[in-house]
């Protein structure tokens, strides 16, 4: 038996959920003290080296009514026009969401023709389990909760980046440390109500469920997958969708401003200015938070789903079954204490500072949830049990399983610092990339496309070590708790991941408000930072999906009743190789989305400069609004094919081919998936920081390539523009394109088992 009763459990789980969403509501409170109406500091009120920063406003000339009132005003062009373009699009996807569900209830209401008797379960024939009506409706159920669940916490995320950007801008004019507490906060506000809101929504989800299966677990947690499957896949278009967003208006803003004009970025005249700032929050912003929740809703599900045919389901251990739950609740614990690091126990007083404490962050958490976990496994396991292993039942200690969650956790942290290396202008690979500017764009984009392939090697190697690890120890159970042993920190991954979005936008508004020079500088540094770390983020995205989904190809493989999957036969063959092609067949489409919407934007910025009278010299006011309207338009328009590939592509091949084929197309596309994925996020990173460590020219390297305008700056511009779809469209993107088709199959395998491969079955 478990340390831990069931009743202590049933509380834990809930109240560390509740913990973290009151904390980020806390951490709400303290950004909006920053305040976006003019005011006079007496000094009597302001903090302990107030008169400082009082003087510092004064001697600037900056205490002037003007500078707050534009920053609240273009912060609120960037909040509408984010808010326009999330509702544009949840319409689009809730027609998609209500199609989808009617298609799942049909499929696996099918399996049984719909009949409401009890069945023989399937793994343990012996029992009576509920009927597969039913698994068709509460499947259905659970799709629509993730899927609302995903869409809410992008949606959130986006509102609160909106309402801090300006914040972060302000809080500027009083230091950098400032600033940096602001836009940390404001992302710490998204990670947590993120990771809380994904727990609770589960647990009140399992325990509603309870009522009706009662003690048929096996039938119940399969049902529960269909959670993963709904937050996969509004994250699929949240993510597709807001990169085709941010990227056209990048890209159309960058081209005709710098390149053309030779004004600088985020420059008031520029028309596509708000469109890209706003597309910063849609797609970094709401894309990212509803692919980490739809990772941490998979991990979850995977790991339940083999838990519940394993020692845990049979004997109805409610505490150990619910191990999952607790490493996440406990990780809610953990993270809460490492955000405290950043913004109470030390404070930021230079700008050298920021990265450091952003990477402090991740081995904090990283340290102290090893601690969590061990602790966790000890309370909430048994000191021996059995773990379902493709048919038969494999012994497993208590410790195995620590060090499962274990390697995961530490696998995360070595797959993201070494994202940071190929991708922060502070080591060699970006320098490389930054030199090789000297002789034009061709030799930067060589050095950049070598620079990723080469960052996908000792990912890869943590990624295989950690699947041996949890595989000897634990069979799929192991892989499905690896994952979420990379995801237990998320509320701070994605405090982190959130903070570069915020900086970058506060940098835009400082120039767009006309604001001084210093400040831009310390805005800068601090995007320059998020940038990395936004390359961290995605390195952790992209390693916790492949265990994910090789944790959801295995409980498939299982529940399809499928013994072994055999490379040999040509069934699982040909399977392989069209899902290793997948991953370019849907780059290509996200590329070419950004590529056509971005033309549009160019020739828009072109004509806006070419017509309208006074525009370059600052005296007549650019038409924003067309420009965010092209950006809208492209994105819906365009986020549809890509998404259709991805959610089509297992419904036919398992219809019409059959679980072996679906089987090979699941391993091909994760494999080949992982490695581009890994290299076109990196690739695109170290472009963008080539360009920023030449803008900054801190060192007397980067002075010799610059200044602005110089031509290795516009070489590192252009190699920029070129990564800008592949590290915020392509790259992201296929990390769910990985997960998605693997959690879809095993929602639709009830379905595939019985009535898959009519084509083999015709050619009989």
């Amino acid at each position: 038996m478990a340390i831990l009763s069931d009743l202590g459990t049933e509380i834990l789980v809930p109240a560390c959920a509740i913990v973290g969403i009151v904390f980020s509501v806390v951490q709400w409170i303290l950004v909006s003290r920053v305040k976006l109406s003019p005011e006079r500091h007496s000094l009597s009120n302001s903090s302990k080296n107030g008169t400082a920063e009082y003087l510092i406003e004064e001697e600037e000339g900056l205490n002037d009514h003007s500078v707050v009132q534009k920053c609240a005003e273009i912060q609120n062009a960037i909040s509408e026009g984010a808010t326009s373009f999330l509702y544009t699009e949840y319409q689009y996807v809730g027609i998609f969401m209500v199609a989808f569900a009617i298609l799942i209830f049909v499929f696996l209401g099918s399996v049984e023709g719909f009949s409401t008797k009890s069945q023989p379960c399937i793994y343990n024939k012996g029992e009576m389990c509920k009927p597969a009506l039913a698994n068709a409706i509460f499947s259905t159920i659970s799709f629509l909760l993730g899927g609302f669940t995903s869409l809410l916490s992008g949606f959130l995320g986006m509102k609160i980046a909106t309402y801090a950007n300006a914040r972060t801008t302000l809080e500027a004019r009083k230091g950098v440390g400032k600033a940096f507490i602001t836009a940390f906060r404001s992302g710490a506000v998204m990670g947590f109500l993120l990771a809380a809101n994904g727990l609770l929504v589960l647990y009140i989800a399992i325990n509603l469920f309870k009522i009706y299966y009662g003690d048929d677990w096996e039938g119940l947690y399969e049902a529960i997958t269909g959670y993963g499957l709904g937050g996969s896949s509004m994250a699929l278009f949240g993510r597709v969708g807001g990169g085709i967003y941010t990227k056209a208006a990048d890209v159309g803003a960058d081209l005709v401003g710098k390149v053309e004009r030779g004004i600088p970025e985020d420059d008031p005249r520029n028309p596509a200015v708000i469109a890209d700032n706003v597309g910063d929050n849609v797609g970094d912003i709401a894309g990212m938070g509803a692919d980490l929740f739809g990772s941490y809703a998979e991990s979850s599900c995977a790991a339940l789903v083999v838990a519940s045919i394993s020692s845990f389901g049979i004997n109805h251990e409610m505490t150990a079954m619910f191990y999952p739950l607790i490493i996440s609740s406990i990780g809610i614990l953990v993270c809460l204490i490492t955000t405290l690091f950043a913004t109470d126990f030390f404070e930021i007083k230079a700008v050298k500072e920021i990265e450091p404490a952003l990477k402090k962050q991740l081995i904090i958490s990283t340290i102290l949830m090893t601690a969590g976990i061990a602790f966790v496994s000890w309370i909430a396991l048994p000191s021996s049990f059995t773990i379902f292993n493709f048919g038969s039942q494999k012994v497993v200690k208590n410790w195995q399983l620590f060090l499962c969650v274990g390697v995961g956790l530490w696998a995360g942290l070595i797959i993201g610092f070494v994202t940071e290396y190929y991708t922060s202008n502070t080591y060699s690979p970006v320098q490389d990339v930054a030199d090789s500017c000297r002789t034009g764009a061709a030799t930067n984009v060589i050095f950049g496309l070598a620079l990723g392939y080469k960052s996908v090697i000792i990912p890869i190697f943590a990624i295989a070590v950690s699947i041996f690890v949890s595989f000897s120890f634990a069979a799929m159970y192991g892989i499905a708790v690896a994952a979420l042993g990379m995801l237990s920190t998320i509320a701070t991954g994605l405090a982190i991941d959130a903070y570069g979005p915020i900086s970058d936008n506060a940098g835009g508004i400082a120039e767009m408000a006309g604001m001084s020079h210093r400040i831009r500088e310390r805005t800068d540094a601090l995007d320059a930072a998020g940038n990395t770390t936004a390359a961290i983020g995605k390195g952790f995205a992209i390693g916790s999906a492949a265990l994910v989904s090789l944790a959801l190809f295995g409980a498939f493989v299982s529940r399809a009743a499928i013994s072994t999957v055999d490379v040999l036969t040509p069934k699982v063959f040909i399977g392989l190789l069209v899902g290793a092609m997948l991953p370019y067949w849907f780059s290509a489409m996200t590329m070419k989305s950004v590529g056509s919407a971005a033309l549009k934007m160019v020739e828009e910025v072109r004509r806006q400069f070419n017509t309208i009278p006074g525009l370059m010299e600052g005296t007549a006011k650019p038409d924003y609004a067309t420009c965010v309207k092209i950006s809208t338009d492209a994105s819906i328009k365009e986020m549809i094919p890509p998404g259709a590939l991805v959610m089509l592509t297992p419904l036919i091949v398992g219809t019409l081919l059959g679980v072996e084929t679906l089987a090979g197309v699941l391993a091909g596309s994760l494999v080949s998936g992982v490695q581009i994925a890994i290299s076109a996020s990196n690739t695109g990173g170290a472009w963008d920081n080539a360009k920023k460590y030449i803008e900054a020219g801190a060192s007397e390297h980067a002075k010799a390539l610059g200044p602005k305008g110089s031509d290795p700056h516009k070489a590192a511009v252009i190699g920029d523009t070129i990564g800008d779809p592949l590290k915020d469209t392509s790259g992201p993107s296929l990390n769910i394109l990985i997960k998605l088709m693997a959690v879809e199959s095993l929602v639709f395998a009830p379905f595939f088992a019985a009535h898959g491969g009519l084509l083999f079955k015709i050619w009989k």
